[in-house]
Formats: structure tokens, C-alpha cells, sequence
């Protein structure tokens, strides 16, 4: 079992999601504002995004599931067991010895049929999104999503370790400049966002496929439609299926199934 370690960096501080704050993470009980579960996410895959290289970004698979909170700054080790040449369950472990997630990461031999790009109305930059609700989340699961647009690398590309240098070099936007795990399940949480606007939500669990690895000045558009909608545990949850498309050419680059927790109990 191989071990790589890091420094946590919590990527959006400043998100509209306040759970990525200190104060508003703190009213519910949590240390300090938590690192996103995409985030964390590309920690998982960190290793073997350097085992796998460029293979990975095109025909990588995840399934990666958040189980505690990790937080800005701290120190956490990432271990890998290669199950065989092409899988691997990766574990991130907090400096405390609390796992904070696991994931089994694989190159798929056979890539699944790729979804087609829908008709789904593509949202104006001024769209305010309603609150987020039940009644909402069924509408929106009745008559479709919106769809949105994002583009890497925008003017601040989403750089999930503290310096870019520690990044697998094709993912250093002044070397390689492929787009990370982190970037690309932020479009699932983004487009989920922009549906129906919620906080504060927690990111859970994402299942994505690679279809081909995402290159500089990329414009992706997103598109999503609603799964599930349930209550566990006083929770409500959300779940969504989204897919991302390469904007010149419509060809899917990635499939992510996201899970989240869209009302926390005692909000």
C-alpha cells in the first residue's frame, strides 16, 4: 500500500454555500469551514492521476464518498491498494486518524455509450434560481433542468493543492493544462446550484466516468436531471445525474452521478 500526503486547501471559502465558512460551519457543529467534497474528491484520484497519466483523464472512473469533514490547512495521507493494474481503492485519512473518504478509482476498458447532448434550455447569466425545496426539486425532475456553461481554465482556475507545482504535471495549467477532478465535479455542484438555490448543502458522493481528458480553453456545457429526492435522518437529499459536453463539438468528456444533502437537519 502506497501512502502520498498533502496539506488541505479549502478551494471556495467564498462560496455562496456558507458551509465552506468558519462561522456558519461552526453553527452546525463542524471545526471550520470544510474543504469540498470535490475537492477532496481530487485528492483521491491525486494518485493515481500520476500512476495512470493522461489515461485516466480519458477513460477514468470514480466513485468517491465523503464520510467525515476535512478541513483548511490540515495535513492528511491519501493510501492506495492496487487491487490490479487498471483499479484501486484509495482511502484519505485526516492527521487525527479519522478517514475522511474513500473511492474506488479505475481505467474502464469499455467505455459505456455516451450520452447525447439535450435540447435543455441553456440558462441567461442573470437567471436567480428558486429557493431549493422539495416541491422545487420535483418540478424541476417533472419539467427538466436548466443547463449551464463553464469554461476551463476561467480567470482563477480551480488549483486544488496549495501550490499548482504539486500537481501531476499534464494538470498544471502552464504545463499540461488539463482540467482536474476538482473543476469537473464542480460543474455538478455548480449546475445543482444554479437549479435551485440552496444553503448550506454538503457534497456526499460522486460516480463519474471519463469519456476524454478536458483541455485548455475548454467551454463545457452541463446539463442535469433529478434522480431521487428523499429524507433520511432528518436530512433531505438530493440526487442528480449530470453530464458535461465539449461545447465545439457536443461529445460528452464526463458522467457524474452527484449525491448531496440539500437541507441539513435543523435548518
Amino acid at each position: 500500500m502506497k501512502t502520498w500526503s498533502a496539506t488541505a486547501l479549502n478551494t471556495a471559502p467564498d462560496s455562496e454555500n456558507r458551509i465552506h465558512s468558519d462561522e456558519l460551519a461552526q453553527e452546525y457543529g463542524f471545526e471550520g469551514g470544510l474543504v469540498p467534497g470535490v475537492t477532496i474528491s481530487a485528492y483521491l484520484v491525486h494518485p493515481l492521476v500520476e500512476l495512470w497519466g493522461k489515461d485516466w483523464l480519458d477513460k477514468g472512473y470514480a466513485n468517491c464518498r465523503i464520510t467525515s469533514p476535512l478541513y483548511d490547512e490540515e495535513l492528511f495521507d491519501v493510501k492506495t491498494d492496487m487491487i490490479d493494474s487498471t483499479r484501486a481503492n484509495t482511502t484519505l485519512v485526516r492527521g487525527n486518524g479519522i478517514v475522511s473518504a474513500n473511492a474506488e478509482v479505475a481505467l474502464t476498458e469499455a467505455l459505456p455509450p455516451a450520452p447525447r447532448l439535450r435540447k435543455d434550455k441553456l440558462a441567461d447569466r442573470d437567471y436567480a434560481a428558486p429557493q431549493a425545496s422539495r416541491t422545487v426539486w420535483e418540478q424541476l425532475k417533472a419539467e427538466g433542468c436548466r443547463s449551464f456553461s463553464y469554461s476551463w481554465p476561467d480567470d482563477d482556475p480551480v488549483i486544488y493543492l496549495t501550490d499548482e507545482n504539486l500537481l501531476p504535471t499534464l494538470l498544471q495549467p502552464k504545463v499540461g493544462g488539463y482540467a482536474n477532478l476538482s473543476f469537473l465535479l464542480g460543474c455538478s455542484n455548480w449546475i445543482l446550484a444554479a437549479n435551485a438555490f440552496m444553503n448550506p448543502w454538503v457534497h456526499l458522493q460522486t460516480i463519474s466516468q471519463n469519456y476524454r481528458a478536458v483541455s485548455l480553453n475548454s467551454a463545457l456545457i452541463a446539463q442535469m436531471e433529478i434522480n431521487k429526492i428523499y429524507e433520511k435522518k432528518g436530512h433531505e437529499f438530493i440526487d442528480v445525474f449530470v453530464n458535461l459536453f465539449d461545447q465545439k463539438d457536443e461529445m460528452c468528456v464526463m458522467t457524474i452521478n452527484l449525491t448531496a444533502i440539500y437541507k441539513l437537519r435543523g435548518s
